[in-house]
């Protein structure tokens, strides 16, 4: 089939190269010319585990290819997708549409033939109602069908969510719509993987609905990390103790300094809204919401705690930043917050990561960035765990003891043993292990 999608972001592009992988022509559309331009050559603009083979062996096949010209691939196309940006919008938290609302009206233009047009992008119920509105407005005789198809792709194994999904989610009436989703994902229907055939409303809500969810769960358990402390108790053990019941299930009970990146908080946020303004308050989400953003910025006090109650003048090297291992991805990433409250105490910030810093440094300045641990680690106080990468579980503790003025570990993913870091003679805090 001839795909277009509109979108050469995380989710556009992933999703783009994965299709062509099926075996399908895609054409990826973007308005930023600088970025088609660096796809063109090979350069891939996110961190992303195997996407830069992936798009180089579907570009010498010939099924995937780049462009900032939406006419003539739009035209081609047998179904379009939309996968631009919703950002939250200042001020009310609410999904910011614009992008989508452009994209339906360019596609109106140039669509030849009935054509199924995918909304993609993550947008509160009813986007697709009005997406079909703009499109019938702009182009009267057009012959198409908008059908929601939310994304479940986790940053870091996105490609293997989308190529071995728990579920496949798909809201449309249109009967020509469905067999086009079908014909697209055939590979899946013979792996016989679900496929949810729903209305596009609720295949809408479905995706605000799982996200809210699983940010809930992140929030339970670092409540219960706080209650573990108090109570001493050991949150891993809590976790895995709830998470052996069938019902609750294991993942997403890791406790940390709180949920970020580029879905969970703007989702949220979004739910929030949406279900204010349809007079159906989501009370368990706003909660959620507020607890998550007291979370992140109560880190904080974990390190100056841990630092004899002051950073002043002190070195603090902080390991990770991104919101999550295996992406660049500093969107909500509790770095930010973490280190902004630091510096803001008077504390020296050195940092490392092993993918995200050219995304970091713009938005946190006044860091020193480091050639890896070690380098970071010199003349700290007190060294600080936020981001779980791999290398981060395997350091050499005596080095980096040797490298710090005080031995002194922060450690906010319970990525070691307790008993093992104080027998080299740390002073070490974890989450939710009193």
């Amino acid at each position: 089939m001839r795909v277009t999608v509109i979108g050469s972001g995380y989710v556009g592009l992933v999703s783009g190269a994965c299709f062509a992988d099926f075996g399908h022509h895609v054409t990826c559309v973007d308005t930023d010319a600088s970025k088609i331009e660096r796809l063109k050559n090979g350069e891939i603009p996110i961190f992303e585990p195997g996407l830069g083979h992936l798009v180089e062996s579907n570009v010498k096949e010939g099924r995937l290819t780049f462009t900032t010209a939406l006419k003539e691939a739009g035209a081609a196309a047998e179904a379009i997708f939309i996968a631009v940006g919703t950002p939250a919008r200042r001020g009310d938290g609410f999904a910011d549409l614009d992008y989508v609302y452009q994209a339906a009206r360019d596609i109106a233009a140039v669509i030849d033939g009935f054509t199924v047009i995918v909304n993609k992008s993550t947008v509160p119920v009813g986007t697709g109602d009005e997406v079909e509105t703009i499109m019938r407005a702009a182009n009267p005789d057009a012959d198409f069908a908008v059908v929601s198809n939310p994304e479940f792709l986790r940053e870091g194994a996105a490609i293997s969510d989308f190529k071995h999904p728990d579920r496949i989610v798909i809201g449309t009436d249109d009967a020509r719509a469905e067999a086009v989703m079908k014909e697209l994902y055939r590979p899946l229907f013979l792996n016989e993987t679900p496929i949810v055939f729903t209305t596009r409303r609720s295949s809408e809500l479905i995706k605000y609905a799982a996200n809210a969810f699983l940010a809930t769960k992140i929030t339970f358990i670092n409540e219960m990390a706080d209650l573990c402390e108090k109570a001493g108790a050991n949150v891993q053990a809590v976790a895995r103790g709830i998470g052996l019941d069938k019902r609750i299930g294991a993942k997403f009970l890791h406790a940390g300094p709180g949920y970020g990146g580029s879905c969970f908080p703007k989702d949220t946020l979004a739910l929030v809204r949406t279900a204010h303004e349809a007079g159906a308050p989501a009370t368990i989400v706003e909660a959620v919401v507020a607890a998550n953003t007291k979370r992140k910025s109560s880190m904080a006090d974990k390190v100056l705690s841990a630092a004899k109650g002051s950073v002043e003048g002190k070195t603090i090297a902080v390991l990770g930043v991104s919101f999550k291992p295996n992406t660049d991805d500093m969107r909500d990433a509790p770095a930010l917050d973490i280190i902004s409250s630091l510096q803001k105490k008077g504390a020296k910030v050195r940092a490392y990561d092993p993918e995200a810093m050219d995304e970091a440094k713009p938005l946190l300045p006044g860091v020193n960035w480091c050639e890896d641990a070690y380098d970071c680690a010199k003349n700290a106080s007190v060294l600080v765990i936020i981001t779980e990468w791999d290398q981060f579980r395997a350091l050499d503790l005596n080095a980096l003891g040797n490298a710090m003025a005080d031995k002194t570990i922060v450690d906010l993913r319970n990525i070691y043993d307790p008993a093992e870091v104080r027998a080299l003679g740390f002073d070490y805090t974890s989450i939710g292990r009193a």
